[in-house]
């Protein structure tokens, strides 16, 4: 990084493009960057194309960023989720014009929260939330109980278990799915498999991927849920080609320490 502009950052040594002084070699603090959601046409009408923009700019002169880092074969994950919890999106808007672009049509009126997963080059990844709205009224919350069952996706039946059985705030959990048929198991975006936990308040968003998978029928996840809460999580793997996507949901107790 520029020792005098710390938002001129690079992966790389090299002089600095505003200043010319000569790059410092350091570790990237983990500070947030802003992400700009603009949305077009305003309202937003559930059922009609709207025009999703996402602008990223740097937490210290609030400069737009123009360098990001490829991450799992894309440069730009979003997620939107609606307020019930029944509408779930995992996709990639593209770099276009100094920003990236999505379009999307959404099914219902109400809040959604959309989430944007990101790695800025020489900085920290980043996973920055905003809110839209859908013209019309809004569904209430999601009220979820607790479900393990087996899920039948697209071509592959996934069965799910916790460890422990009951998940505590503050104490990992590992997260365990078992995939069958087992064959033709592949990576999706570079990974074994993708996963969104959101908490049924839309607060907590988490994406993370498998901390152990070897293209067999296992796949496990860790997490740490940080409030008891329930959390539908939504997990993405692919076989034979085919993008599975199921979700289960998992109630959270509060830890007895204090």
């Amino acid at each position: 990084m520029c020792p005098m502009d710390k938002d001129i950052r690079s992966n790389g040594p090299g002089n600095c493009s505003r200043c010319g002084m000569k790059l410092v070699a350091g570790i990237a603090e983990p500070v947030a960057f802003h992400l700009d959601l603009t949305v077009t046409p305003r309202p937003l009408k559930p059922g009609e194309e709207a025009h999703l923009k996402f602008e990223v700019h740097d937490p210290w002169k609030n400069n737009p960023v123009r360098k990001f880092n490829v991450v799992h074969e894309k440069l730009f994950h979003a997620f939107i989720v609606s307020r019930d919890l029944q509408f779930f999106v995992h996709d990639h808007p593209v770099w276009e014009n100094n920003a990236f672009r999505y379009d999307i049509i959404l099914p219902k009126p109400g809040m959604y929260r959309v989430a944007g997963d990101f790695y800025p080059e020489g900085a920290t990844p980043q996973l920055v939330t905003q809110t839209i709205f859908a013209a019309g009224p809004d569904p209430p919350a999601a009220r979820l109980a607790r479900d393990y069952s087996a899920k039948d996706a697209e071509n592959t039946r996934v069965e799910f278990s916790t460890i422990p059985a009951e998940p505590i705030t503050g104490l990992e959990t590992q997260l365990r799915f078992t995939l069958s048929p087992a064959d033709g198991i592949e990576k999706y975006l570079g990974a074994w498999g993708h996963m969104l936990s959101v908490s049924e308040d839309l607060i907590d968003m988490t994406h993370t991927h498998p901390f152990l998978a070897d293209g067999g029928p296992e796949i496990l996840f860790h997490l740490n849920f940080p409030r008891p809460r329930t959390y539908r999580v939504w997990v993405q793997f692919q076989r034979k080609g085919v993008v599975n996507t199921v979700h289960v949901d998992v109630p959270v107790k509060a830890s007895e320490q204090h």
